[in-house]
């Protein structure tokens, strides 16, 4: 029988996701042709639940700021080699790269090097960082598999194939919706993050805004989801200091693992820039969205980042124009929010226009088959690569 042996590198929550997916997925089109497919490489939980070979545990690697990746600086090195030695001795059929740009780069780089092929999947978002990346991603990546349809454009003057293949979670909305699940005008839901310096920034200014909130509108329920139990502790312990500051601060449900969930069963939510923005998109919530960073970060920041489209929440980039309204740093602030809020509660100002963006932005992700994640497997499938006699 013919191997095909592929690695799989996620260093985020999101990435391993969409890896452990994939991965089977891979695994799936084996099976159709008569090929055994083995699964290596590094990612969380999702990916070791599916039974891959994780050479490295990414779970706690998912830091955002410059000055918060340093001080992990020793750990990502070590992690580097470690697999640059392992991927030299298996020599994999071909490497897949999902996102996460600052290890990922690097690697590919040497990769290329030894002559393995590289498929990257969700694109580093180089139309933020300025393009100098581009040549070269197109010199050492064999395909790019990029997830929003704008950026097949931002590819094509380098000469690299760049595939749109549909984002990964209407696949993962179409498995998780509850039909059941009638949605609540009164249910508001907190996304403050899963990293835990941005949850320390956001979060008290997001328990500012719903005291504001609920003051005005006695009827609302707050809740509170995360992705970890270890963030949900983190939230409980920022709710209860901010409580013995602010009495008058709502009751907050907390909950692990369900966001998915809440976002179906909310009316309206407060959230943190980042990939639950696409998601709450896709599910039909409308949101506020907020972000806060260090000030060093945000001063580099400053000089090396460009707004694509003039925004920097991925669903406004996405429609080209503002769904969500958003607040950076110092416009993170109740008298700020809480208007917000209001605009796009049920019957508020702004509730049918941002109900119209969502359906326009689930329309642009729609991948061109039935599955994302199966389009981007057959994607990789059809590249070329080396194959093993078992």
């Amino acid at each position: 029988m013919i191997m095909r042996h592929y690695w799989i590198i996620a260093g985020e929550t999101s990435g391993d996701i969409y890896g452990a997916r994939l991965g089977r997925e891979l695994i799936e089109l084996g099976r159709q042709h008569g090929e055994e497919v083995r699964i290596s490489g590094m990612g969380g939980a999702a990916m070791r639940k599916a039974g891959f070979d994780l050479k490295v545990d990414s779970t706690e690697l998912g830091v955002v700021g410059i000055f918060e990746v340093l001080g992990l600086i020793g750990t990502f090195i070590r992690i580097f080699f470690r697999l640059l030695k392992e991927v030299e001795q298996e020599r994999p059929s071909a490497v897949i790269l999902i996102d996460y740009p600052g290890f990922n780069l690097r690697f590919a780089k040497r990769l290329h090097r030894m002559g393995i092929p590289v498929i990257w999947y969700v694109s580093p978002q180089v139309w933020v960082w300025g393009k100098k990346r581009l040549p070269v991603l197109a010199e050492v990546c064999s395909k790019m598999l990029v997830i929003f349809p704008f950026e097949v454009d931002v590819y094509r003057p380098t000469g690299l194939e760049a595939e749109f293949v549909g984002h990964p979670l209407i696949d993962l909305y179409r498995e998780r919706c509850d039909l059941s699940i009638v949605r609540d005008p009164n249910l508001f839901l907190l996304l403050p993050g899963s990293r835990k310096l941005e949850v320390a920034r956001l979060l008290p200014r997001m328990l500012a805004t719903i005291t504001g909130v609920a003051k005005k509108h006695p009827e609302m329920r707050f809740v509170l989801t995360s992705p970890r139990e270890r963030v949900t502790q983190q939230c409980r312990e920022i709710d209860a200091a901010f409580r013995k500051r602010h009495p008058d601060t709502p009751p907050v449900e907390f909950i692990t693992g369900r966001s998915a969930e809440f976002q179906q069963r909310a009316g309206t939510g407060l959230a943190a820039s980042g990939t639950v923005t696409v998601e709450a998109a896709i599910a039909g919530l409308p949101l506020v969205v907020v972000y806060r960073m260090s000030l060093p970060t945000l001063l580099i920041g400053l000089v090396l980042v460009k707004l694509y489209r003039g925004f920097f929440t991925m669903t406004n980039i996405i429609a080209g124009w503002r769904v969500y309204e958003e607040f950076l740093q110092w416009r993170v602030h109740p008298r700020r929010l809480i208007p917000a809020v209001e605009r796009i509660l049920p019957g508020g100002s702004r509730r049918q226009e941002v109900e119209r963006g969502m359906a326009e932005v689930r329309h642009l992700l729609e991948p061109s088959r039935d599955s994302a994640l199966q389009q981007a497997a057959e994607s990789c499938w059809m590249l070329p690569v080396d194959k093993k006699e078992l």
